[in-house]
């Protein structure tokens, strides 16, 4: 049987991502989790569009955003919503409210992200 691993926001490290913007980055070895906090800094223009071989789940557990996916119509979410990305999908994000706490989660791990 597996133990349970309990990993502490607290004990992470934040650090700083772009300006205005802080993360925290939580992982098992199959599993990532990216705590983000972000001010009204550079996101508040739409991030430029990205993709990555990683699924991908954002949860907004505070604030607005705007989320781009090539060929789909933006997304408006707010605290409470979530959004999953599949592998290779062109995608972006644009910060509407002046904070925002986002959740991301990764399969498999981002090896560019440690």
């Amino acid at each position: 049987m597996n133990a349970v691993s309990v990993i502490s926001y607290r004990d992470s490290q934040g650090e700083p991502f772009r300006e205005g913007c802080e993360r925290r980055i939580i992982h098992t070895s199959q599993l990532m989790t990216v705590l983000l906090e972000v001010g009204n800094g550079p996101w508040a223009a739409a991030d430029p569009y990205h993709s990555h071989p990683h699924e991908q789940t954002t949860f907004v557990a505070e604030g607005e955003v705007l989320f781009l996916v090539e060929g789909d119509a933006p997304v408006h979410l707010r605290a409470g919503d979530l959004v999953a990305i599949p592998s290779g999908r062109p995608h972006a994000m644009q910060v509407l409210s002046a904070r925002a706490r986002l959740v991301d989660s990764f399969n498999p791990v981002r090896a560019d992200f440690l």
